[in-house]
């Protein structure tokens, strides 16, 4: 039973009308994708000669700004007269109420008491919009409760300005008014950059004059490769002796900075749970060397380390025997982080590699709306929600917007684009860590939906404006979260670079000379998703884990009845063109229409006698599908397709198995269910494969001599028709072939042809099967 659809659930693209510049704006103008929205900026920079408090003799400063409803506080510095905070605070202008901004200066000791206090009158406060130059603060002399000046000064800066702003980013925002302490950061807009990948390749040849414990049993030696938390092994070598020989390979996807050293041992496997290690060397990253040119790289010999321990403390290092090996950082490949369907950028690591800059990507994320609550707080629900988008090796996070179901962001950002066959993915989540102490319980930031554009779906230069729907699946079903406002715009540079991009290779060009197999492919894939999610996670605000994953669709690879069903109709939809033709074609030949036969025989018979016009038509023919396809050309970005996916037919018990964890969790009637259904999916599956086989081996059995009397016939026939074909010209042949194809319906007989029936009998491997 599928799960219940909602009766007014709309999943469609939207196409909507924001009030942005686009290209009536100004060429220095930052913010041409998204509505400028205008910010009161307070800079708190230091104070100077606060007086001590009488009581305590001690001076423990902070500074109070209130405006309207909203109020800011900066932190408190303890024991000093002179602090300096350099602290921004943006207050959204449309929604402030009162017409002053207060500054006050406090004493956390006294907090009762004010120290000195500044006013601003709204409308004195001078504007300030990039591309001019920041506003410089100044001294302003405090007063006192009575309005009298006082000697104590604050330096500050007032301005309104907008998003593009460069305090915009590390500005305190009255939109997160409700979260205080260390946790105002992770509401922060942020720019992350990926880590640079290598892939560490360890060609491991030989090891000499290895040292082993035991000098009457020969060693089962294999080389152990440990990089941070991953292991790696080589196979046992075959040679049993002092100088074993594995010509092995075994790699790792390293990031730069390289923090963890490369640890090489040789292990003897002495039993099934107990390894002796042999000797080990520790290899420092930075002093490898790096391949950023399709070219060799030599072999060398490190030396095997063994520590002997002679007491309590003490411990001798000694000789345990050479590794030849051979060990680089190469740079020449792509290091996956996201599936190849879903790339984001396909140069290789070494910049020697890369292609010229075609373009610029342009996204502007302008709101979400119809967001649901997806926590509680203060007994009733709401949603703190913030976009991350990520293209090439840059990642960009939105503020957060704070308990607002429809929250509006206005960022705009920027790529450099170098192949215009990648995908911009942009994802929103709730924020689960604004609660002081952390009183989440660990839990993730769930995702309230994601959004992909490719940029070859793109018109060059042209602004799209859509509204697209957030859809997650779920066990219990599909759920629309809402609906989130994109600006995207692709402009291009140099048409030429553009076009010759279509012409070049899609990966580096070591991926088609020495390709690496689709299982290092994976495993080197999921090692740099494990890389870039810790090295995000280290920034300020972190990128969790579980938005890294999202972000780099982890789980895409897994088994899914339902995308199953949807790739079987998806190559059947392609396949429906040749289905089509082939209907036709045998309406024509069996006359279903005289007029269209004869005027389709003719138009052949006239080419068979002009052959050069049949190349020529056939690409017309192209042309004119193109052009008159021209006028239905898509209008806007693909999205997410429900229907398309199977989401929302998918049965509860296919869902129930796609969200299973791997190896599965489940037990008893369930997994004997799912594992009957994938017998019986395999089953056709092998059917179908076997029966492909069986079509094959017979083409394969017309000159094996398996089938003597069939053999000598197709022989005799193929001798007939070379003598045949040298003495008739091959259009007079063509001509009787096409012809006999397209006799009339009298002349026909229904039953299969003669090379049917001939091929039919054909032996096959089929009776060797058991």
């Amino acid at each position: 039973m599928p799960p219940k659809k909602k009766p007014n659930e709309d999943y469609t693209l939207k196409v909507t009308s924001p009030d942005i510049g686009g290209r009536k704006a100004r060429s220095s103008d930052k913010l041409t994708l998204v509505e400028k929205r205008q910010f009161l900026y307070v800079r708190i920079v230091r104070a100077n000669g606060l007086p001590m408090n009488n009581m305590t003799g001690t001076c423990n400063p902070f500074v109070e700004l209130k405006i309207g409803n909203y109020k800011g506080v900066t932190r408190c510095f303890e024991k000093t007269s002179n602090p300096e905070w350099n602290e921004v605070y943006a207050f959204t202008r449309d929604q402030l109420q009162g017409g002053r901004l207060e500054i006050l200066v406090r004493d956390e000791s006294a907090i009762t008491e004010i120290v000195g206090r500044l006013s601003f009158d709204l409308g004195h406060i001078p504007t300030r919009f990039p591309p001019d130059s920041p506003l410089a603060p100044q001294w302003y002399k405090l007063e006192d409760c009575n309005g009298v000046k006082i000697v104590t000064e604050l330096m500050l800066a007032v301005w309104i300005g907008n998003q593009a702003d460069d305090a915009f980013s590390v500005a305190w925002h009255s939109d997160a008014a409700t979260v205080s302490g260390k946790n105002v950061t992770k509401t922060r807009s942020n720019v992350y950059l990926s880590p640079v990948l290598w892939y560490l390749r360890v060609q491991v040849i030989a090891a000499h004059d290895l040292a082993p414990t035991d000098r009457n049993r020969k060693p089962e030696a294999y080389v152990k490769a440990v990089l941070g938390n991953l292991v790696l092994r080589t196979t046992v070598s075959k040679d049993m002796n002092l100088n074993p020989a594995w010509n092995e390979e075994v790699m790792f996807v390293a990031a730069e900075p390289f923090d963890d050293p490369l640890v090489l041992s040789v292990e003897d496997k002495m039993g099934a749970d107990k390894d002796v290690c042999l000797g080990r060397s520790v290899v420092p990253l930075h002093q490898l060397e790096k391949r950023l040119l399709p070219q060799p790289i030599g072999d060398q010999w490190i030396t095997l380390q063994k520590y002997v321990s002679e007491g309590e403390e003490k411990r001798e290092v000694k000789f345990a025997g050479r590794l030849h090996l051979r060990i680089f950082l190469d740079g020449v490949y792509h290091v996956f982080d996201e599936p190849t369907c879903y790339c984001s950028d396909l140069r290789a690591t070494s910049p020697r590699l890369w292609p010229e800059k075609i373009g610029v990507l342009e996204l502007g994320i302008l709101k979400a709306e119809g967001l649901p609550p997806t926590k509680s707080k203060d007994g009733r629900g709401t949603t703190d929600a913030y976009c991350v988008a990520k293209y090439g090796q840059k990642w960009v996070r939105t503020s957060t917007i704070v308990d607002n179901y429809a929250p509006k962001w206005n960022e705009q950002y920027y790529w450099d684009v170098y192949d215009p066959y990648t995908v911009v993915t942009i994802g929103v989540f709730d924020n689960y860590h604004l609660q002081e102490g952390d009183k989440n319980g660990g839990k993730r930031d769930p995702r309230l939906g994601k959004v992909r554009i490719r940029l070859s779906t793109l018109e060059t230069g042209k602004i799209y404006t859509h509204s697209y729907p957030l859809v997650v699946l779920q066990p219990n079903g599909l759920k629309k979260m809402g609906e989130l406002h994109l600006a995207v715009k692709f402009s291009c540079d140099n048409w030429i670079d553009l076009f010759h991009t279509y012409s070049q290779p899609l990966l580096p060009m070591m991926h088609y000379l020495t390709p690496l197999s689709v299982y290092q492919l994976d495993s080197l894939r999921h090692q740099a998703t494990y890389t870039l999610s810790l090295r995000l996670g280290r920034a300020d605000p972190p990128l969790s884990r579980e938005v890294v994953e999202c972000m780099l669709d982890t789980g895409v690879n897994r088994w899914s009845l339902r995308r199953g069903k949807a790739n079987c109709e998806r190559v059947m939809a392609c396949l429906s063109g040749i289905v089509f033709l082939w209907r036709l074609f045998d309406q024509i030949r069996h006359w279903k229409n005289p007029s269209i036969t004869i005027l389709i025989y003719s138009l052949f018979v006239v080419m068979v006698i002009s052959p050069k016009l049949m190349l020529s038509t056939f690409f017309l023919a192209f042309f004119v599908l193109g052009v008159w396809r021209f006028p239905k050309r898509p209008r806007h970005p693909p999205h997410m397709d429900t229907k398309l996916s199977h989401a929302e037919t998918a049965q509860y018990d296919e869902l129930d198995e796609e969200f299973d964890t791997f190896p599965t969790s489940k037990q008893g009637e369930a997994l004997k269910t799912r594992y009957d259904r994938l017998r019986g999916i395999a089953g056709r599956l092998m059917i179908m494969i076997g029966d492909l086989a069986t079509q094959l081996e017979r083409i394969h059995a017309l000159v094996s001599w398996r089938d003597p009397r069939a053999t000598t016939m197709f022989l005799i026939f193929c001798l007939i028709a070379c003598v045949l074909a040298l003495q008739v010209q091959f259009r007079y042949l063509v001509l009787v072939t096409w012809t006999y194809a397209m006799r009339p319906p009298r002349l026909r007989v229904g039953i299969p042809s003669i090379p049917q029936n001939f091929l039919r009998r054909l032996p096959a491997k089929t009776d060797s099967m058991l």
